[in-house]
C-alpha cells in the first residue's frame, strides 16, 4: 500500500459543511511536509503554498492548501486508536510478516499533553481537579526493519505496565523476540508474551529484588563453581576512539536461582548478564568503565542470541527516540491530546519513510533534499516495501 493509499483509506470524522478538503490531501501534505521539516501547523500550510504544484499533480482529489486551522482541527478530531490501527495495517502492508527483534520502550513527549478539563480551563484563573499530564507514549520498534510497528499512550511513565499488553494483543508478535527494560519486567506482559507465540529478553533490576540477588550471586560465583549448561560469547568493537568488549554469560539451569519464583514466570528458559567494559581516551590517560545488566528470557540457551537481542534493543532510543529528539525537535511541540498523539505517529511514519530512502545520507540531509527536490520527495513518499 503506498502512502497516498494509506492517506485516502482515512476515515474523515469532520463534519460535511466543513469538508472543503479531503483527509486524503490533508494527511498526505502533513506527511510530507513533517518529511521535509515542518514541525508546526502554520509551517505545514507554508509547505503546502510551496509546493502546491507538485500537490496538484499529486494528489486525485485536491482542492488547494488546507489553513493551519484545518490542519490542526482535522488532527484533533481524529481518532486516535482508529488512527492507530490504520497506520499498523499499512505497516503490515508494507513490511509483510516480521519475525525479529520487537524492541518495546517508552518517551515522555514534555509538555504536549494536558487534560480536558485542563484544557477548559485554560486562560482562567479556575483550576481542574485533575492535573495536566505529560504525553507518555510506548512504542514497538522493528529494530530488524527499522520502523515503528505502533504506539499506544499513557498519562504517566508507571502506567507502561498496563499500556505494554494492550500494545502486544493488538501487534502480530508471533515469532519475534520482545525486548523490553526492567519496567516491563513483569509476570502478565511475560505470559502474554508466550500467549502471543513470542520469546522474550527481559531486563531484571532491583522491582524484583529477590530474582535479582539471586541472578547477581549466580553470575558472582559461576566462575568458580563452573557449572555446567552455561553459554557464554564475547564481542570486541572499537568505535569513535573507544574499545568496547561485551561478555554475555547465560544459564537455562534455573534451580541455580534457589526459589520457587522463577516456576512464575510464563515460559521462562534462561537467565543471563552482559557485562559491557569500556576503554575511552581522555586527557589524562584512557579511562575504564564497566557494567553489568541482568537479564531472564524465555530463548533457549544460546548466549549468543542473547546479547544480540539486548543489543538490537538499544536501536529504540537511538533510532526512534533520539531522532524524534534531535531532528523531529518533538519534545518541544506544543501540541495537545488527540493532536499531540496523531502528529507524534505522524513523525514516526516520516522517520520511517526517511530511513528506507535508499540514500547514505543523514536523516536531516534527506529532509532537506526532500524539501528542495521534488523528485527526491517524490521517491520517499512511493515507498511501496521495507
Amino acid at each position: 500500500m503506498t502512502l497516498l493509499a494509506f492517506a485516502s483509506s482515512i476515515e474523515d470524522y469532520r463534519f460535511d459543511r466543513n469538508k472543503v478538503h479531503s483527509a486524503e490531501t490533508i494527511i498526505y501534505i502533513t506527511l510530507a511536509a513533517v518529511i521535509c521539516g515542518a514541525e508546526t501547523w502554520n509551517e505545514i500550510e507554508d509547505f503546502g503554498h510551496c509546493k502546491i504544484d507538485f500537490f496538484s499533480r499529486t494528489i486525485p482529489s485536491f482542492n488547494g492548501i488546507p489553513s493551519h486551522d484545518t490542519f490542526n482541527r482535522f488532527f484533533t478530531v481524529l481518532d486516535t486508536s482508529y488512527f492507530e490501527n490504520q497506520f499498523r495495517e499499512w505497516v503490515k502492508s508494507i513490511c509483510g510478516k516480521y519475525k525479529g527483534v520487537v524492541a518495546i520502550d517508552g518517551k515522555t513527549i514534555c509538555g504536549a499533553y494536558e487534560s480536558e478539563e485542563a484544557k477548559l480551563f485554560r486562560g482562567t484563573y479556575l483550576k481542574p481537579s485533575s492535573p495536566k499530564y505529560k504525553l507518555h507514549m510506548v512504542s514497538a520498534w522493528a529494530a530488524d526493519n527499522g520502523i515503528s510497528l505502533g504506539q499506544i499512550k499513557t498519562e504517566e511513565k508507571s502506567n507502561e505496565i498496563t499500556a505494554i499488553p494492550e500494545l502486544l494483543e493488538a501487534l502480530d508478535i508471533k515469532e519475534c523476540i520482545i525486548t523490553i527494560d526492567a519496567m516491563g519486567c513483569q509476570k502478565t506482559i511475560a505470559s502474554k508474551i508466550i500467549d502471543k507465540e513470542a520469546d522474550y529478553v527481559l531486563a531484571v533490576k532491583n522491582n524484583h529484588m529477590h530474582l535479582y540477588k539471586e541472578i547477581e550471586h549466580f553470575f558472582t560465583i559461576w566462575s568458580a563453581e563452573k557449572p555446567n549448561r552455561v553459554s557464554v560469547y564475547e564481542k570486541s568493537e572499537t568505535g569513535h576512539g573507544r574499545l568496547e568488549k561485551r561478555t554475555c554469560i547465560a544459564c537455562d539451569n534455573l534451580y541455580w536461582l534457589n526459589t520457587k519464583d522463577f516456576t512464575q514466570w510464563a515460559g521462562l528458559k534462561t537467565f543471563a548478564c552482559v557485562i559491557t567494559e569500556r576503554t575511552v581516551p581522555g586527557e589524562k590517560g584512557p579511562r575504564k568503565q564497566k557494567e553489568t545488566r541482568y537479564y531472564i528470557s524465555s530463548l533457549a540457551l544460546d548466549a549468543e542470541l542473547i546479547a544480540s537481542s539486548v543489543r538490537k534493543h538499544w536501536s529504540v532510543e537511538n533510532n526512534l527516540h533520539w531522532q524524534l529528539d534531535v531532528s523531529f525537535n518533538e519534545d518541544y511541540g506544543r501540541k495537545k491530546n488527540n493532536a499531540a498523539v496523531n502528529f507524534s505517529l505522524v513523525s514516526k511514519t516520516a522517520l520511517s519513510m526517511l530511513k528506507h530512502y535508499e540514500s547514505k545520507s543523514s536523516i536531516a540531509r534527506k529532509r532537506k533534499s526532500a524539501g528542495w527536490s521534488d523528485d527526491v520527495l517524490q521517491s520517499i513518499l512511493s515507498v511501496e516495501k521495507f
